[in-house]
């Protein structure tokens, strides 16, 4: 009999890009996405996902780096909230004009002014023009 698992829609998200087989990961640690980078990099420090993790100074270069790799046809995947997205915001533009298809994950968050850690989905809806496709998940297990 299968054993059932809890976990977080963060953890699921992890589990979703090894299973992807993602093999080009640029993190740059923001709440609340912090701790789907952290287990992807549990999962290739332990060798059960063989992938590059390229830790980033931003998010903007973290979504330049899965650019690059997606130009060099390798499969790549970042995440990202709130004041993130809005920094990645003009390679948005490129990435989605490029049809480079990147896995972006938004745990969606409020923007600041007032600072706010809270869920919300402005960060997502500001990026609504740059052309990229957004689905948006209901529960964990939908993630």
């Amino acid at each position: 009999m299968p054993t059932k698992k809890y976990i977080t829609g963060n953890e699921a998200v992890a589990h979703a890009a090894r299973l992807a087989r993602v093999e080009v990961v640029a993190a740059y640690p923001v709440t609340p996405q912090t701790t789907i980078v952290e287990k992807i990099a549990n999962f290739i420090a332990s060798g059960e996902m063989d992938a590059e993790y390229i830790k980033v100074e931003s998010e903007h270069s973290a979504l330049t780096a899965c650019m690059g790799a997606q130009m060099a046809g390798v499969r790549s995947f970042t995440s990202t909230s709130s004041q993130g997205l809005e920094y990645m915001h003009e390679m948005l533009a490129y990435a989605s004009g490029g049809r480079y298809p990147i896995v972006l994950v938004d745990v969606t968050r409020s923007v600041a002014l007032p600072w706010s850690i809270w869920g919300d989905h402005q960060d997502a809806i500001q990026q609504r023009d740059t052309g990229c496709i957004q689905i948006f998940t209901e529960t964990g297990q939908e993630a």
